[in-house]
């Protein structure tokens, strides 16, 4: 009881929220809906362009915008100290960084591996350890791990992603258990698909035309798919009450359900569904395709509107006249 009564007492106005990769897609949501309520933002990402085209949308005054690769420890450490030195205090991290390759086991490198986990393990790491000192000083904060459904439930054809992201969820439970009593908030938080228009930005190998096809078709599905600007207020909410764990959509707690329950029968139906996925290409598989170049001609735009929508509203993409 007097957890609950503490997250209800926690509001974002006046507070300082350092988002990574908030420069687009749900980085971006969220930042919108924590700015709706009061929020300072501090928003971090590799690209320059689309976090000034992110601060732009924020209108500038409420948000600073820090070049950051979260896989680099040194560049975590002097972006934490920049918003330290701008703002004077961190009260939220939200882990939000994300890459992810898409395609048959037997095109994913070493490479692939290592950037997964440098994003999603390595630079929820750095950053958590980069503003713990401060929270606990303070006694106070609230740290969001944007996980995934492919951190509980294996997934064919994201073996990175799900490794990286089983990684993460593990990591943010352990971390939740001990620094509870400093007075701080772990969120691990496990989407399902959301309609952000990422597919654009996903790296598709192998077949790389047809992996687009299936992940920008699922991800773009109204009854498979959530409006990313819910989950996003969903998320928000969930870490304003510190909550322990938030799985979204009814699809992605289903499967979680069937893998703690009936983990074999579970286990089956992912061969099933591997079998109806791409094959391996044989020649040029293990090249990497962004999603915006591997969209197949035949592929009706129907099939992904709500998709592509969400990519231009989210800054994935900037339409060009």
């Amino acid at each position: 009881m007097r957890l609950r009564k503490g997250g209800r007492s926690f509001a974002y106005a006046g507070r300082v929220v350092v988002i990574t990769g908030g420069s687009r897609g749900l980085g971006l949501l969220m930042a919108r809906e924590l700015k709706k309520q009061g929020a300072r933002l501090a928003l971090l990402a590799r690209n320059r362009e689309e976090l000034m085209r992110a601060k732009e949308d924020l209108d500038g005054r409420h948000a600073l915008a820090i070049t950051c690769d979260v896989g680099d420890r040194a560049q975590v450490q002097q972006a934490m100290d920049i918003v330290m030195q701008h703002f004077g205090r961190i009260d939220v991290l939200v882990n939000n960084a994300g890459v992810i390759q898409v395609g048959p086991l037997q095109h994913m490198t070493y490479g692939d591996y290592h950037q997964a986990m440098n994003v999603h393990f390595w630079g929820a790491f750095h950053c958590t350890e980069a503003v713990l000192p401060h929270m606990r000083q303070r006694r106070s904060g609230r740290i969001v791990n944007i996980a995934s459904i492919g951190g509980l439930v294996a997934v064919p054809h994201l073996a990175p992603y799900t490794a990286s992201k089983f990684a993460l969820v593990g990591y943010s439970n352990a971390v939740r258990a001990e620094v509870a009593r400093d007075g701080i908030r772990v969120t691990t938080v496990c989407p399902g698909l959301m309609r952000t228009g990422s597919a654009i930005n996903a790296q598709m190998k192998g077949r790389h035309e047809a992996e687009f096809a299936w992940f920008a078709a699922l991800s773009s599905m109204p009854l498979l798919s959530i409006d990313a600007r819910r989950a996003a207020r969903k998320i928000v909410a969930a870490a304003r009450r510190g909550e322990p764990n938030l799985t979204i959509t009814p699809q992605a707690r289903l499967l979680a359900l069937l893998d703690r329950l009936m983990p074999n029968a579970l286990a089956r139906v992912m061969v099933m569904a591997n079998r109806m996925l791409p094959g391996p290409e044989s020649l040029w598989g293990n090249e990497s395709w962004p999603g915006r170049e591997s969209r197949p001609r035949q592929l009706p735009r129907l099939v992904t509107l709500l998709g592509d929508r969400a990519a231009v509203r989210n800054n994935e993409m900037v339409l060009t006249r």
